[in-house]
């Protein structure tokens, strides 16, 4: 259900809606990132290894932000973001890997 905007705020309706479009497409990206943990988090249970790869997750980040730099995103951002994320996973497999 669409709300009415006050009068100050109509201006900012074509962005808003713009950035509800795109967090949308954030979360389809999500969703396809975490059906590629399933798969990750199969392996590792084969081959018996740790979820938390800290080698891993710093070559993740540098990469990262490293791209979120070249596109004009505060590097400090994606850093964060993607450190957040990745707890999340860890602790996620860590809770299947037993």
């Amino acid at each position: 259900m669409a709300r009415l905007l006050p009068e100050n705020e109509r201006a900012l309706a074509p962005f808003r809606a713009e950035i509800d479009a795109l967090d949308a497409q954030m979360v389809e990206l999500l969703a396809r990132r975490f059906e590629v943990v399933k798969h990750v988090i199969a392996v590792k249970k084969a081959e018996g290894l740790a979820a938390l790869l800290p080698e891993r997750v710093e070559d993740v980040v540098e990469k990262v932000t490293a791209t979120a730099e070249t596109k004009g995103v505060p590097p400090e951002l994606a850093e964060r973001l993607w450190r957040v994320l990745i707890q999340w996973v860890v602790d996620y497999e860590n809770e299947r890997l037993g």
